[in-house]
């Protein structure tokens, strides 16, 4: 590494929240913005002790920053480790020798295992700036990765993290590819695998483009935060658990990739397919269920499209030792009623718990992604998992299975509510043929979910039914005016979120 001239600042934290990204933030006037020649965006090094951070720098003016002083975001606060007012080190980092495959790549070039291991070390360390990562997720897109690349690719995404090893001769996991507002499938069929004696520890997200994640709807019924400790206690208790895969680092760079390539707007199959698979080989599991909801609105178009995605998973994952089965379902339109944390949250309890008023379409969404899963498992002969699935449900076994769950992660409690409702009429009778998918995550998210747990929407009708003028199509809740008024404006705007065909005369 080459020399650098020793200078140093006095560390402030500033409470900026940068999701994953580390920023630095020094006055105009700092002395060693001049000497370093540091300009907004450029890339430095922070040194204390043994730490090492790779922040972005921004300039600012005016006085929250004083002389002789560096602020850091939370997130380089952190992985920095200072003490407020403590020196550190600030200089030019190294340049990032991995960039020159990353350019090779761009040119048409195929990356090596060596190669990629090192892009993703280098990206795992912090050492890629937002345009760095943009330049390699740019390389791969458009179908560039060979399945060979995809193979390394993930296996240098598992390596990086923490990586679960279960005394299991059979570990399951299941994923579905999104796009579909409300599919939260995940704890019903992790409770029904649970109740069959069989290990299911399934890590989820948090919602980046959706009203809701897994992790933020379980949120409202248990703590899903923990550790790996934690996580594994749960497990070996109960055989299941549902919590955030951001608290045990599986896989941590596919979330830094993933924030990027959400703003680039790409969508790379192969940097799904490694993602995907990255995460359930470091969860340590052996056999995998993929649902790939296939609609006009949803994130897979048509079917061959899920025909290709389809087979990059089960190759891939076969070349890792991944038993990898692929479930193609209907992706046109939403799934339950509630969409936002809490109201998918009551639509999982409602199906738990046998309730009459339950969504069927989640209910049988549920049953069969855990009736293939009970059958990959050998459960159930190949055909009759459903009927298994169905029966764990209907006896109650998966309820109280999914109670010792919860109580296990910290206790079971009962999703919040919103203070703020309004319904949104039909301005005709008719039959819905068409829900905008995207529309409706949307609103959604413009109520406020997920940041507010409470918000979102409730569906008052479906696919294929009929309503009738004045019927309420959704109720948009929320926990403040301002966002209620946000979400109803928007909806006003979008008057094609529901497609109904007007009776004949």
């Amino acid at each position: 590494m080459p020399m650098h001239s020793v200078l140093e600042l006095r560390v402030r934290r500033l409470g900026i929240d940068t999701h994953q990204q580390a920023v630095a933030f020094m006055p105009r006037d700092c002395h060693v913005c001049r000497s370093e020649g540091f300009s907004a965006l450029s890339r430095i090094e922070l040194v204390k002790g043994t730490h090492r951070v790779i922040a972005t720098l921004m300039v600012v003016d005016g006085r929250w920053v004083a002389g002789g002083e560096v602020g850091l975001s939370e997130s380089a606060w952190l992985l920095l480790g200072a003490q407020e007012g403590e020196s550190v080190a600030v200089h030019h980092p190294a340049p990032v020798e991995s960039m020159s495959a990353v350019r090779g790549k761009i040119y048409g070039s195929a990356l090596s295992r060596e190669a990629l291991a090192a892009i993703v070390n280098d990206i795992d360390a912090g050492r890629f700036s937002d345009v760095e990562l943009a330049a390699f997720l740019t390389g791969c897109a458009g179908n560039q990765l060979s399945l060979t690349e995809i193979g390394y690719l993930t296996e240098a995404m598992v390596a990086v993290g923490e990586r679960l090893r279960w005394d299991r001769p059979l570990v399951l996991d299941k994923h579905c590819v999104g796009g579909l507002p409300g599919n939260r499938t995940t704890p019903i069929v992790v409770a029904i695998v649970a109740a069959n004696g069989l290990c299911m520890p399934k890590t989820s997200s948090r919602a980046i483009t959706s009203p809701a994640g897994t992790a933020d709807a379980m949120e409202t019924l248990a703590p899903v935060a923990l550790d790996l400790p934690a996580m594994r206690s749960v497990v070996e208790q109960e055989g299941g658990c549902v919590v955030w895969g951001g608290a045990v680092k599986l896989s941590p760079t596919d979330d830094v990739l993933i924030q990027v390539e959400r703003a680039l707007d790409l969508d790379s199959e192969g940097q799904l397919v490694a993602s995907v698979l990255s995460k359930k080989l470091a969860a340590g599991a052996s056999h995998v269920l993929i649902d790939i909801p296939v609609g006009a609105t949803a994130k897979v178009r048509d079917l061959p499209a899920a025909m290709q995605l389809q087979r990059l998973l089960v190759e891939v994952g076969s070349r890792l030792g991944l038993n990898v089965l692929v479930h193609v379902s209907n992706g046109d339109g939403p799934v339950g009623r509630g969409i936002g944390p809490a109201l998918e949250a009551r639509d999982v309890l409602a199906v738990l718990r046998g309730k009459a008023q339950a969504p069927q379409d989640l209910r049988e969404r549920a049953l069969d992604l855990a009736g293939l899963l009970l059958e990959m498992a050998g459960k159930a002969p190949t055909g009759r998992g459903y009927a298994l699935a169905d029966a764990t449900l209907a006896s109650g076994s998966a309820w109280r299975k999914f109670q010792a769950i919860a109580n296990a992660q910290g206790g079971l409690r009962d999703p919040p509510e919103a203070r703020y409702r309004h319904p949104v009429l039909a301005r005709h009778g008719g039959r819905v043929r068409r829900i905008d998918n995207r529309v409706l995550s949307r609103i959604g998210k413009l109520a406020g979910a997920p940041a507010a747990p409470a918000a979102g929407l409730v569906l008052g009708t479906s696919l294929g039914l009929r309503v009738e003028a004045d019927q309420p199509l959704y109720t948009v809740h929320a926990e403040t005016p301002g966002e209620l008024a946000y979400a109803l404006e928007y909806a006003q705007q979008h008057p094609e979120l529901f497609l109904i065909e007007e009776y004949a005369p």
